[in-house]
């Protein structure tokens, strides 16, 4: 059994969903740090046990084992000791899917600073928000054309920023010491001393203010101890922000402290299922809360192999082709990867070797699980959360996957539906989704408030519920249905609106690869539902089009929630984080402008 696991959890095996949820517990320790009592903990104890397979475009591959990323790890820690940063220091990293950012994350862990995730698709504008809303003090980045370009337009705006360091992806001379892991085409685990080697020559030296990643690892000493005293930390010390994603107004940076990476442990172990020693794929840039939920916290946790496919864009077929290649036993993408991937022909790839299919990041359409389940013989599990928490809503292993439903609660926070007044609203009815209970025990994994914003952090959590502004339905039978967001819900005639049932009405006819459903001006009406829908691959816009689409969500769904207004778009409005921004197309269509 794994003895990580049974530090944290009392009881790992349930028999029914009843079970799970009333007898579910994590015991969180004094002082937990996930580098120390994770990482260094598998390296002790299974010296062997791969913690990384990775691999890219241009087919080169590193497998890591925990022992290379410990050693590695202390290497980096002893580099940014070594140049100044301390505890407490904040620290922007964008790397994309490299396996540097997993060493990285955890060599800041054991220093106790605080990491901010980035993407490399910010721009000079997001970059110069970020670190000086946060006063971050350096910047780990990849040494890619734009990404730099990017970052060197923004730092002279930066004043707090003391440090900048270049991830090349080449070893440096000496890097052999350090432990780097090898190139292997076999698969098999060959971490350890060996060197690395990759195209684009040696490791840039320092110039223009960059400090080389390289360098500094392989230069560094391998002898890193644990602090200690003031200089250890503790559990309510923060170690992560996220700037979420928000679809209006700027982005909030929601803290989480060093207990986060045990609520994962719901998220990977009961929902996404992975298995010890097995490959989970997780698709996610780690500059996403989801890369945080799916591809190195609660997976390392439970004791699984996270594969990394390190693309530069996003190809469905290529994708299944390393799903086959590397037999990954537990996948999950976004709801839109799912469609995309039903346009290729998945009768010729070998997806055997998945045992559980999950989503998140926006809610699942009903037919694009059918599409899946008829196609692959397996349903795909839904779970619902935010960058704020773990995953608060999931088909958990007793509960029967339905098309549309996101499933049941968690057992780690108090989940319920309530109303404007907070009361809990009646099965059927529809209410805010809220974490409840905070004054009694406050979950492991869920945000502790908005760095540098009180005000913020005293409304959502300084009461006794977390309200999540997303409204659902529960039926019966404890499932949960979403609705969508307050604010994008459609009153429309007297009626209230849910844009996902419609969005889900659309999508299901084989012209609609995406939509956006929002509530556009009517003078008699008030406001009439409009879609914006993106059509699929070699299909035209038409009014018989539209025709026939207005006519299929008649048939699919209650009439009175058919879209009056169908425009055809060539793509949606999204956020970095590919949330669709319906307030831009509602802001747009009242006769406003829109400014990022």
């Amino acid at each position: 059994m794994n003895h990580i696991l049974k530090q944290y959890c009392p009881r790992i095996d349930f028999t029914s969903y009843e079970d799970f949820f009333e007898n579910f517990r994590i015991d969180v320790p004094a002082d937990f740090n996930f580098a120390y009592d994770v990482v260094d903990e598998w390296a002790r104890v299974e010296p062997d046990k791969r913690a990384l397979v990775w691999c890219d475009d241009a087919d080169d591959e590193r497998i890591l084992t925990f022992t290379d990323v410990s050693r590695l790890s202390d290497r980096l820690a002893n580099a940014l000791w070594d140049i100044g940063l301390r505890k407490g220091d904040i620290v922007m990293v964008a790397l994309r899917q490299r396996w540097e950012y997993w060493v990285t994350a955890t060599a800041l862990c054991k220093l106790g600073a605080i990491v901010i995730p980035a993407t490399t698709q910010l721009t000079q504008k997001d970059i110069v928000y970020r670190l000086n809303a946060s006063g971050a003090k350096a910047v780990i980045a990849l040494d890619d054309e734009y990404v730099r370009a990017q970052m060197e337009l923004a730092l002279p705006s930066c004043p707090e920023i003391e440090w900048r360091i270049l991830v090349n992806g080449t070893p440096a001379e000496g890097a052999a010491a350090a432990g780097a892991p090898a190139v292997e085409g076999s698969g098999e685990n060959i971490g350890g001393d060996a060197a690395g080697t990759s195209a684009g020559g040696s490791a840039r030296p320092e110039t223009d203010g960059w400090l080389s990643f390289e360098r500094m690892l392989a230069g560094a000493s391998e002898d890193w101890t644990r602090p200690t005293g003031e200089a250890a930390t503790r559990n309510d010390d923060i170690m992560l922000i996220y700037f979420t994603s928000g679809t209006t107004g700027p982005a909030k940076m929601c803290e989480h402290n060093f207990v986060h990476p045990l609520g994962h442990i719901i998220t990977a172990k009961y929902w996404q299922q992975v298995q010890e020693n097995r490959l989970h794929c997780s698709v996610s840039d780690s500059g996403w809360a989801k890369f945080g939920w799916g591809k190195i916290y609660g997976q390392w946790i439970a004791g699984a192999t996270v594969f990394a496919y390190d693309a530069i864009r996003f190809n469905p077929l290529e994708l299944l082709r390393r799903i086959e290649r590397y037999q990954v036993c537990t996948f999950c993408v976004p709801p839109t990867m799912y469609r995309f991937m039903l346009q290729e022909d998945l009768s010729s790839i070998d997806l055997s070797s998945v045992e559980n299919y999950t989503t998140a990041g926006e809610p699942l359409n009903a037919d694009v699980t059918k599409r899946w389940y008829e196609t692959t013989g397996k349903m795909i599990r839904e779970g619902f959360g935010q960058s704020e928490g773990p995953v608060l809503l999931a088909t958990f292993p007793w509960v029967e996957p339905r098309p549309g439903s996101m499933g049941r609660p968690s057992p780690l926070l108090n989940i319920q539906l309530l109303d404007a007044e907070g009361a809990p609203v009646a099965d059927g009815d529809e209410g805010s989704i809220c974490v409840t209970r905070l004054k009694e025990a406050y979950p492991p994994g869920l945000f502790v408030g908005y760095y540098r914003n009180p005000e913020a952090t005293e409304t959502a959590v300084g009461g006794t519920h977390y309200d999540l502004h997303d409204v659902a339905w529960r039926d019966p039978d404890g499932y949960y249905t979403f609705v969508g967001r307050n604010d994008d819900v459609i009153k429309c005639s007297g009626y209230r609106i849910g844009p996902f049932e419609v969005e889900s009405a659309l999508v299901a006819h084989p012209a609609v690869l995406e939509c956006a459903v929002t509530a556009a001006p009517d003078e008699v009406r008030g406001s009439v539902v409009k879609a914006s829908i993106v059509l699929a691959r070699g299909l035209t816009p038409s009014d018989a089009l539209a025709h026939e689409l207005q006519e299929h969500v008649k048939t699919t769904t209650a009439p009175y929630k058919y879209p009056r207004i169908v425009e055809f778009v060539d793509e949606l409005p999204k956020t970095i984080g590919g949330k669709i921004k319906r307030a831009q197309i509602r802001t747009l269509d009242e006769g406003g402008s829109w400014e990022e």
